[in-house]
């Protein structure tokens, strides 16, 4: 595309046209015949003066109407009357000559139809018709003959619909119609308008539908009584209109239909400032500091998993996240802090839906975007569609409707994916399918917490408000375009053959992959400060980033926090229990040269290291058993039991932490790139 010709259309679009005009006339045959045998003209004058042809190829060398620059290149075409206000060429299918001024300036063009199917008069003229070139030549002089045409100068042509207003006008000779109401019509099937016919002082004005052949008859008839003309005159005036207004319905559906999709172009001052957070060393910190700079106080886990979280976004498997806590807690202003900081083109959010809302969005209105829904009253009806959404990232819906034909027909309705999903409920009996499918964030609900949020509050009250809200605006912004910056790169982690993960229950299945994609994004979010590499695979070139060691660290400490738990749940005697249990693996894998998960004990073997008693070992066993510290093998129906233990001794200073999950000060550097790509897109 262009950019000086998009330039040049802004500043003079008679000119721009003219000479882009000029340059389509020789790629016709039939219009270079037209300017030698009808204006008389060789090719060497037609070059010099520019004459051209709209052969309907300047609409491909504009950007689209929803994009900016388009919007604004195609609305100075529409003022100065090359274009119509349905977006089609004026003088498309017309051979054209440049009318200039005393100067030389081109001011207007005239337009000589050549195509049939271009509608309107012979001739048209758009613009001012100052000087008119002459079009009569002989070939011995090159001298300009007394001969012109005289074309009617118009810029409208009578037969097309004029848009202003929210109405739309209809002229006929003597006779004009305007009509209401059009775009309340949302399918092809009716066609009700207010419908005003006028000659003179003469009016009549009714609401019918157009599609109906009786509704139409009876206005023609009462038409031609009002307004004292002919019937036949009114029917094919209805007729004419009926068929134009149908086309401008049909485009309006269709547009309708189109996504619409905001672009929002940085400065290269902002550009410059959000790659900067991007390419920060500490840039997870910084994260966690600008929300706190927002007025969110502590949760700094919480805030982390849910900024991650949405960013996952871009990732073809996005996290969902879901804040739980009681009333009152501050649930709904954590989910409003993570959401703030991003775009808000990427931000759909609901107080609450139906249960078959979902189904009948626009196909890709939430595709790669945030799907935010406030509250557990506003989940509970749509669950199946979410639950559907996170686990296959798309819905798929039949439904019985009226064809084209007004049948009744099977309609399929289909919403595009991935989407990331944030909720907030006070609920404690979510349905456990979307759970599962869901990272828990739990709000902290202890006094201290509560303290510092008073406290925030009270100092909110005593400083300067317009300082304080224009700095929370400035990280806002400087959030919202790094990620608009960010791209959906694939994430290549060389390092997840070595991965390790708790497998003692089916739910964990959905627990790891949650783990690997919380990897993931924070390998994405770092994209600007790492190198982007290229590999051709599958006669494509993708481009991809690696994951760090350092990212499998910063995961491992937010899934402790948000998938773990804490020994501050055992009893003392249950977690002095658990320790022993730890010594006793721990020695005996290293005596028989096993690993830990490797060791099986009884009862017996416990009670004969540790010398606890049967009935105290029983009731605590059992506990662990329940909280799944111990994994029991066999037993019952006259089995004996067999342990495993799943605790690695994590979490002795109190801390939360997640069982299973390998240090990554162990990782080994790989000795080549995985080949194997995870698709982001």
């Amino acid at each position: 595309m262009n950019e000086d010709f998009l330039n040049a259309i802004i500043e003079n679009p008679f000119k721009a046209v003219a000479e882009f005009y000029a340059s389509c006339l020789k790629e016709s045959e039939r219009a270079m015949a037209y300017v030698n045998d009808e204006l008389h003209l060789t090719n060497e004058q037609a070059t010099e003066q520019q004459v051209g042809f709209a052969d309907r190829t300047l609409g491909k060398q504009i950007p689209q109407r929803r994009i900016k620059r388009g919007r604004e290149v195609r609305d100075a075409l529409v003022n100065a009357g090359l274009y119509k206000a349905n977006g089609r060429e004026t003088m498309r299918g017309r051979v054209t000559v440049s009318i200039t001024d005393n100067e030389g300036s081109i001011v207007g063009l005239r337009g000589y139809k050549i195509d049939a199917h271009a509608s309107g008069p012979d001739v048209i003229v758009v613009g001012e018709e100052v000087k008119t070139l002459s079009t009569n030549h002989t070939n011995d002089t090159n001298e300009d003959s007394a001969t012109d045409t005289k074309p009617k100068p118009t810029t409208q042509d009578e037969n097309e619909l004029i848009i202003e207003d929210n109405q739309i006008i209809f002229i006929r000779d003597d006779r004009r119609y305007r009509i209401r109401g059009l775009e309340k019509n949302k399918s092809t099937l009716t066609l009700k308008v207010n419908l005003m016919a006028s000659r003179d002082d003469l009016v009549h004005m009714d609401t019918l539908d157009l599609v109906k052949a009786r509704s139409r008859t009876s206005f023609i008839k009462a038409t031609a009584t009002e307004l004292y003309t002919d019937a036949d005159i009114i029917k094919k005036d209805i007729g004419t209109l009926l068929l134009k207004l149908e086309a401008l319905q049909s485009d309006r559906i269709a547009a309708l239909k189109q996504p619409t999709r905001v672009e929002v172009e940085l400065s290269d001052e902002e550009q410059r400032e959000a790659l900067g957070l991007l390419r920060s060393p500490n840039l997870l910190e910084r994260i966690v500091a600008d929300m706190d700079a927002c007025g969110i106080v502590g949760e700094s886990t919480n805030k982390l998993a849910g900024y991650l979280a949405a960013t996952s976004r871009k990732l073809a498997k996005p996290l969902a996240i879901v804040i739980q806590s009681s009333s009152s807690a501050g649930k709904t202003s954590l989910m409003d802090a993570v959401l703030s900081m991003m775009p808000s083109e990427d931000v759909n959010r609901f107080s609450g839906m139906t249960g078959q809302s979902l189904f009948y969005l626009d196909s890709d209105s939430i595709k790669h975007k945030i799907l935010a829904i406030a509250e557990d009253e506003g989940i509970r009806q749509a669950s199946y569609a979410l639950k559907l959404l996170q686990s296959e990232g798309e819905l798929r819906h039949a439904t019985v409707g009226r064809g084209e034909d007004g049948r009744s027909q099977t309609q399929e309705h289909h919403v595009e994916g991935p989407t990331q999903i944030f909720l907030t409920t006070t609920a404690l009996d979510i349905d456990e399918e979307l759970i599962n499918r869901c990272l828990i964030l739990t709000v902290d609900e202890s006094r201290n917490q509560t303290d510092a949020i008073q406290n925030i509050q009270r100092d909110a009250r005593a400083a300067v408000l317009s300082q304080s809200n224009e700095l929370k605006r400035n990280i806002r912004e400087l959030h919202k375009n790094a990620q608009r910056l960010i791209r959906p790169l694939t994430i290549v982690n060389p390092y997840a053959p070595q991965l390790t993960f708790a497998n003692y229950k089916t739910r964990l299945r959905r627990d790891h992959e949650k783990y690997l994609t919380l990897i993931d994004t924070i390998a994405l979010l770092h994209q600007h400060g790492r190198e982007v590499k290229t590999v051709d695979h599958n006669d494509q070139s993708i481009e991809y980033i690696e994951v760090t060691q350092n990212d499998i660290a910063v995961a491992n400490g937010i899934a402790g926090l948000v998938l773990g738990r804490s020994l501050d749940e055992l009893a003392p005697q249950t977690r002095n229990l658990l320790g022993l249990l730890n010594d006793y693996v721990t020695d005996t894998a290293k005596a028989n040269a096993v690993p830990r998960d490797a060791v099986r004990f009884t009862r017996r073997d416990i009670r004969e290291a540790t010398a606890i008693g049967n009935s105290q070992l029983s009731i605590h066993l059992n506990r662990l058993v329940d909280l799944e510290y111990v994994h029991v093998h066999r037993g019952k129906n006259g089995q004996r039991y067999v342990y495993e233990l799943l605790y690695c001794g994590e979490g002795r200073e109190g801390q939360p932490f997640m069982m299973g999950l390998i240090d990554p000060s162990k990782l080994t550097e790989p000795a080549t790139t995985t080949k194997t790509f995870r698709a982001t897109k």
